[in-house]
């Protein structure tokens, strides 16, 4: 029962949700079984107290004891046998009832789509007072809501798309108005394509994808000869792919990302996350091209994006947008952001990655600050699962050691990385850059950097060394001779 779909389904309930499912269950016109609700009753105690929950077993004794009490009278036996189908069927009408007040739930949290749905269910039955009235408060219930994005002129048009069938079949001819019927189709339909666009391109760059894009040149010919652009669901992606198929043009993306900062309470907090991560995608691989001016624009919309819980999923933060968000922050420099941002954010993280990834960020913060003994402790303090994380923790200890003179301890050190990572199966290219990481710092011990020759002949193989990510500190270890 603990790895069944019904119970990852009622852990992911809020505890509102949850009262909500109770009644739900209890409503005969969703259900008439009465052992469902007993089975809720029965689980509901073990996922409020935290008890081991009952196998089918004990649960089936729980569900049926008054029908099992009964059972035995009759037959006068002193148990009467488990039947595990009787179990499974309870819990799969269950799990199917829980599913249909979700979406009954979801369908009664949007008003707009509500009552555009109840307005057409009066227009079929011929009830034009009730139509009229209805009508009117989905096109007032969508007006509400802060949201413009794409689902906003979907829906839209179809409002007013039952006004036009109402219309029709009235026969009421005056009040047919198919230009704002298909300016809401258009743009309902330009913005769900550059939608698209957007994001297939973004996949295609990291895939073999080779997609074709159907009428989306007619669809930008069409909104630059019109003022489809005033729209910020359609500016913002217009301008966004743009940028991706041109990226030398740098105008699109500051019109992107400014577009993007004005506007982003438009649109729903999973797609502004999107959004945001396009962004900054964008602009990791113009700094990878050279272009350096990126790096600041990466930082702000990172700044900005946590100021504004963008990056947050159910209150979760990804590991990866964590550590990539607190790198930039020390390459800017931007050390009281750093620190605010890794205490701030650490409770997000879940929790196999948390301890870990707090305690190496931290110690590059304190590397950075060069508390070196601090730093060394934080290292020292986690666990790190992740291979990829146990090899930069690693490589900062490396540093560490060999800025703090201790030379002995390096050495051991350097044998356990090499030992560490040939029992590692990893990329080539990842295996030569630490590889050749350890091996540089090795030279560093082993070169009399007095000695101006070894000194430029060592300097010379570093700078020529593709594969090596502390170029720039084992050169810097070198002047500082």
């Amino acid at each position: 029962m603990e790895k069944s779909r019904l119970l990852k389904l009622l852990r992911s309930l809020s505890k509102e949700e949850l009262r909500g499912l109770k009644k739900f269950v209890r409503n005969p016109f969703f259900n008439q079984r009465s052992e469902v609700p007993t089975l809720l009753d029965v689980l509901e105690k073990s996922l409020k107290t935290g008890r081991d929950l009952p196998d089918k077993e004990q649960a089936y004794r729980q569900i049926f004891a008054r029908r099992l009490k009964d059972e035995q009278a009759l037959e006068s036996k002193s148990a009467a046998p488990f039947d595990d189908h009787r179990v499974r069927m309870a819990m799969s009408f269950l799990y199917q009832l829980a599913g249909q007040y979700l979406a009954v739930k979801a369908f009664l949290d949007d008003p707009a789509q509500f009552q555009r749905c109840l307005a057409s269910i009066y227009r079929k039955r011929n009830l034009p007072e009730q139509f009229a009235k209805t009508c009117d408060e989905a096109i007032a219930a969508q007006a509400r809501q802060p949201l413009r994005d794409a689902a906003f002129f979907e829906e839209n048009y179809q409002i007013l798309l039952e006004k036009h069938r109402f219309a029709v079949e009235s026969q009421n001819f005056e009040n047919l108005d198919f230009q704002e019927l298909s300016d809401r189709l258009d743009h309902a339909f330009l913005a769900r394509k550059l939608w698209q666009a957007c994001f297939m391109l973004a996949h295609q760059s990291v895939s073999k994808a080779n997609y074709q894009f159907g009428l989306l040149d007619a669809v930008l010919a069409h909104i630059e000869q019109t003022n489809a652009l005033e729209i910020p669901a359609i500016s913002i992606y217009y301008h966004c792919y743009r940028a991706l198929t041109n990226p030398a043009e740098k105008t699109h993306f500051q019109q992107f990302k400014t577009l993007l900062m004005q506007h982003g309470e438009l649109f729903p907090a999973e797609e502004l996350r999107d959004l945001y991560i396009l962004a900054i995608n964008f602009c990791i691989r113009q700094y990878n091209a050279g272009n350096q001016d990126y790096l600041a624009e990466q930082f702000e919309l990172y700044r900005e994006g946590f100021a504004k819980k963008y990056f947050l999923t159910d209150g979760t933060l990804s590991r990866y947008t964590y550590q990539n968000a607190a790198t930039i922050g020390l390459v800017m420099h931007e050390l009281e952001w750093v620190e605010t941002f890794i205490h701030e954010y650490r409770p997000t993280l879940k929790e196999e990655h948390r301890e870990s990834l707090f305690s190496f960020n931290l110690a590059r913060l304190e590397y950075q600050r060069r508390d070196l003994g601090k730093a060394l402790q934080l290292l020292q303090k986690a666990e790190y699962k992740e291979l990829m994380l146990s090899l930069a923790a690693k490589t900062l200890q490396l540093k560490i050691f060999y800025e703090l003179q201790e030379f002995d301890l390096l050495e051991s050190h350097l044998q356990a990385i090499r030992a560490f990572i040939r029992r590692k199966n990893m990329a080539r290219y990842q295996l030569e850059n630490y590889l050749n990481t350890v091996n540089f710092t090795q030279k560093l011990l082993e070169t009399n950097l007095f000695d101006k020759e070894a000194k430029l002949a060592l300097r010379r193989e570093i700078e020529m060394t593709k594969a090596l990510a502390e170029k720039e500190w084992l050169l810097r270890m070198m002047n500082d001779e």
